[in-house]
């Protein structure tokens, strides 16, 4: 008697029925050896540094696209490729985001909204006066410069640097933390973002 008890086997019930089957049933056995190729189910949602230096790639091209949006198509293109890319590339959808970015003050610091984050990348929310809209810069260049990557299970967590190059070669250079989390689809969004500029003392 085969018993399979671990949740993690209970796909596998259909494939002992049809072992069980094939010892019974003459010729069976034979039928099963020519069959194509089985579905293979993975049922760890491990995240891989891979998939963590893609998240980061992406969150600079996300970027830099905003940016050219709004060079080309001013703010309404801007703001509805940033409105995609905030709906890709972190949780809101899932609740409170831990934001923090890096030209943000007072009470309106954190943004763990979707509004307020897009107002922070884009501006023109009469709820956060001061954003100026940190995407709309004409940025050219953008590259992530990790110190500390740390993978643990469907979750990871990285801290370094990020560069920045706008259209007359200045570069700003922020520290910045994030952490990743891998979903059962695959996709890989931010719960936590951190970002401050450096220490001048």
């Amino acid at each position: 008697v085969l018993i399979l008890s671990s949740p993690h086997l209970s796909n596998l019930r259909p494939l002992a029925a049809a072992v069980l089957l094939s010892l019974s049933v003459p010729g069976t056995a034979a039928v099963m050896a020519q069959s194509t190729t089985p579905a293979v189910q993975i049922l760890d949602n491990n995240i891989s540094l891979a998939q963590v230096l893609k998240a980061q790639e992406g969150w600079c091209k996300a970027l830099l696209q905003i940016s050219a949006d709004y060079s080309e198509g001013g703010i309404a293109k801007a703001k509805t490729t940033a409105a995609m890319v905030i709906d890709q590339a972190y949780g809101y959808q899932y609740g409170p985001v831990a934001f923090k970015p890096t030209l943000a003050s007072g009470e309106q610091t954190i943004r763990a909204t979707r509004e307020g984050a897009l107002a922070y990348f884009v501006g023109h929310n009469p709820n956060f006066p001061k954003d100026k809209g940190f995407a709309l810069t004409p940025w050219r260049s953008c590259k992530a410069v990790n110190t500390v990557i740390q993978l643990d299970g469907s979750s990871a967590t990285t801290m370094g640097n990020v560069i920045f190059t706008d259209a007359n070669g200045s570069v700003t250079r922020v520290d910045k933390t994030w952490n990743f989390i891998k979903e059962r689809d695959g996709s890989v969004r931010i719960l936590l973002h951190h970002s401050s500029l450096n220490y001048a003392g």
